[in-house]
C-alpha cells in the first residue's frame, strides 16, 4: 500500500471533519442537526471514494467526535443522551467501512486489469519479437550453411575465385548477424533508460565524413552524392550515437534501393538547427506509411520492404529524440523517400584557453 497516499487520506479526513465542523456551526440555528450529520456522511463517503479503508476510518471517527462533541446535547461532552445519535454514529461508521470496501475491491480489480493488459502487451511484444528475429536471421542462416557446406564438401576441389565468393558471402552474413544482435541490444538499452548521451562539441560534416569512410563496402553499388553547407556550426552531441543515425539512414537507403541507384546525404542549418536529410529514389514506405516506418518488428524483413528489416530506423527516432532533434519520413514527389532529422543549434562553443606563456 502507498504510505504517501495513506497520509495524504489521514490528512484529508482531520481537514474534512474540521470544515464540516465550520460549515455546521454557521448553519446551526438556521438548520435541523440531522441536516448537520449528512454534512459529516458526505465527508465520509468522499474520503472513502478518494482514499484508503484507514483514512475512511478515520474520517468517520473525527467526523462521530467532532459532531457529538459540537452539536449533540449536551455540547462539548462525548456523552450522547438520545439513542438516535448512537444510530447516526453507527451508519457513518458502517457507510466509511461499506464504500471503502467496493471502493479497494475496484481498486484491486482495476489494477489487476491493468496488470493482464500489460502482460498481454508483453506478451504480444514477445512473440512479434521472436517472429522478426526468426525471420530477419533465418536467410542470413541459410546463405551461412549453404556456403559453409559447400566449401567443406568442394574443399580445394572448388575453383579458387568460387571459394573467394563463397568466403565473401560468409563473411557478409555473419556481418548481419551481428548487426542485427547489435541493434536488437542497442534498442534494449535505449528503451530501458541505461544510453546517456556523453554531450561534446563535434562538427557534422566530420562526422558525415567518418560513416561514408566506414561504409564505403556497403555503399559501394549506389552513387553516393553528399551536399553539406560549408561552415556548418559545431553541435553538443553524442558523436558516436549521431554516427549511428547517419549509418542506419545510409544502411536503409543502401538496404532498399536497387543497385545503381541514387543515395543523397544533405546537411544545411535552417532555424536554430541543423537539418540532416538522407534521400533515395528507391520504392518508397510501402505498406507501413510514413509514420510506420519507425516501428519496431514490423514486416519481419522481407526483401525490398520499407521499415520491416531490423530496427535501424526505431534506433534512429530514440537517439534523435534523446539529443532533443525530431525525425520523420517524406515521400519524394518523384518517387523514394527522404529521412530528415534535426539536431538543436546551442550557443558556439568557448574559445580554446591558450596556455600560458604561449
Amino acid at each position: 500500500m502507498d504510505i504517501a497516499r495513506d497520509w495524504k487520506g489521514y490528512a484529508a479526513a482531520a481537514l474534512a471533519a474540521a470544515a464540516c465542523t465550520l460549515a455546521g456551526l454557521a448553519m446551526r440555528g438556521r438548520f435541523d442537526i440531522v441536516n448537520i450529520a449528512m454534512v459529516y456522511v458526505l465527508a465520509v463517503v468522499a474520503i472513502a471514494v478518494r482514499y484508503s479503508r484507514g483514512a475512511a476510518i478515520a474520517s468517520a471517527a473525527l467526523s462521530v467526535v467532532a459532531f457529538d462533541v459540537m452539536f449533540v446535547p449536551p455540547e462539548g461532552t462525548f456523552t450522547v443522551h438520545d439513542v438516535q445519535y448512537l444510530f447516526t454514529f453507527a451508519i457513518m461508521l458502517a457507510v466509511a467501512l461499506v464504500i471503502s470496501h467496493l471502493m479497494e475491491r475496484g481498486r484491486r480489480e482495476a489494477r489487476a486489469r491493468e496488470r493482464l493488459a500489460v502482460e498481454a502487451e508483453s506478451e504480444r511484444i514477445r512473440s512479434t519479437l521472436l517472429a522478426s528475429i526468426s525471420h530477419d536471421l533465418r536467410t542470413p542462416l541459410a546463405v551461412l550453411t549453404g556456403a559453409s557446406s559447400t566449401l567443406v564438401e568442394g574443399g580445394e576441389r572448388l575453383p579458387a575465385p568460387q571459394r573467394e565468393a563463397l568466403s565473401r558471402s560468409i563473411y557478409g552474413q555473419a556481418r548481419d548477424l551481428v548487426d542485427q544482435v547489435e541493434k536488437i541490444l542497442q534498442m534494449t538499452r535505449l528503451e530501458s533508460g541505461s544510453v546517456r548521451p556523453e554531450r561534446d562539441w563535434a562538427s557534422l560534416a566530420e562526422i558525415a565524413g567518418s560513416v561514408l569512410s566506414r561504409m564505403g563496402d556497403r555503399l559501394a553499388t549506389h552513387r553516393v552524392v553528399v551536399e553539406v553547407e560549408p561552415d556548418l556550426p559545431l553541435v553538443r552531441i553524442d558523436a558516436p550515437l549521431v554516427e549511428q543515425v547517419l549509418a542506419n539512414l545510409l544502411d536503409n537507403a543502401a538496404r532498399h534501393t536497387p543497385p545503381g541507384t541514387v543515395v543523397v546525404l544533405r546537411a544545411k542549418r535552417a532555424a536554430g538547427e541543423l537539418v540532416v536529410a538522407v534521400e533515395d529514389n528507391g520504392p518508397g514506405p510501402g505498406d507501413h506509411g510514413l509514420e510506420g516506418l519507425f516501428g519496431k518488428f514490423r514486416g519481419g524483413g522481407e526483401e525490398g520492404a520499407r521499415g520491416g528489416f531490423g530496427l535501424g530506423l526505431a534506433i534512429c527516432r530514440a537517439i534523435v529524440e534523446l539529443h532533443g532533434g525530431r525525425i520523420r519520413a517524406e515521400a519524394n514527389p518523384g518517387g523514394g523517400l527522404a529521412i530528415r532529422f534535426t539536431l538543436p543549434v546551442e550557443a558556439s562553443p568557448p574559445p580554446p584557453v591558450e596556455a600560458a606563456g604561449s
